[in-house]
Order: C-alpha cells, then structure tokens, then sequence
C-alpha cells in the first residue's frame, strides 16, 4: 500500500528560519534561556518548537537543545526520540479524545480557535484521505 501524501518528509519547518521572527523564543521561559544566535523553529517528525521545548528534549534524551537545536535536524536518533518525548510529555493523555485534541496539543496555539481554519480543514482533510485509504474510521472529534 502506498499513501498518496507524503507523510514525515521535511526535517525542518518549511521557511521556518525566515519566516520566525521571534526565532520561537520565549524570553519569560527563564528555565530554558534562548542563545541569541540560535533559532527553534521546528526539527524533526513533529517539527519540534520554542527553547522550552528545545531545552526539556535535549535534557531528557541527552543533547544540549538550547545552544545545538540544529541536532534533531541532523541526528535521526535524536531526531525521533525528541518526536516520541513530545508525543509522551505533551499528547499521550489526550490519544482517546480524537484527532482534533492531538491537533488542539500539537499545533492549537497556533491553528485552533478559528485562527487558521482553512490549515485545520486540510489538516482534518489529510486525516480523513489517510483513514480512508488505510481502511480505519477516523472517529469523532476531528476538529480542535
């Protein structure tokens, strides 16, 4: 079987470096401070995002996130275990509430509360095309 979309094929965030101005940083995350010469736009199978996040991936799986982000762009291992630490810390507890709690998890800042609808519509549209052709419902709750 073959998906008609390609599915995980960008290591980094289309335009992400150009088009971030604040580069993804949140100066109040005082946690996680942002290096000035560094960006946090999205990396990885789940286009990791923010020095917050950058920063409590690298402490958990072992890089320095903060000063190296460009890391889960380059290491596959790393790349993918920052994915699954995402999934774990940030979307696991909402995987029975549907598609649309996962999108609301992932992406809400930024998609949800009819700030992008046209973005959560092809987001919904993909999901469907993909149940579809994988032969699976794909349950209720679509939209964030």
């Amino acid at each position: 079987m073959r998906l008609r979309r390609a599915v995980l094929c960008h290591i980094e965030e289309i335009g992400g470096a150009s088009q971030a101005p604040s580069h993804y940083c949140d100066a109040s995350r005082t946690d996680y401070p942002c290096n000035p010469s560094k960006k946090y736009y999205g990396r990885g199978p789940l286009q990791l995002t923010w020095n917050y996040n950058y920063g409590a991936a690298g402490k958990a799986n072992n890089f320095d996130g903060l000063n190296a982000p460009e890391t889960v762009a380059q290491d596959a291992v790393v790349s993918f275990k920052s994915a699954l630490w995402f999934w774990m810390e940030n979307v696991h507890s909402v995987i029975g509430q549907g598609f649309g709690a996962t999108t609301r998890k992932i992406n809400g800042a930024l998609e949800c509360d009819g700030k992008q609808p046209d973005k959560v519509q092809a987001r919904i549209n993909y999901y469907n095309d993909y149940c579809k052709q994988l032969g699976v419902a794909p349950g209720d709750n679509l939209s964030c």
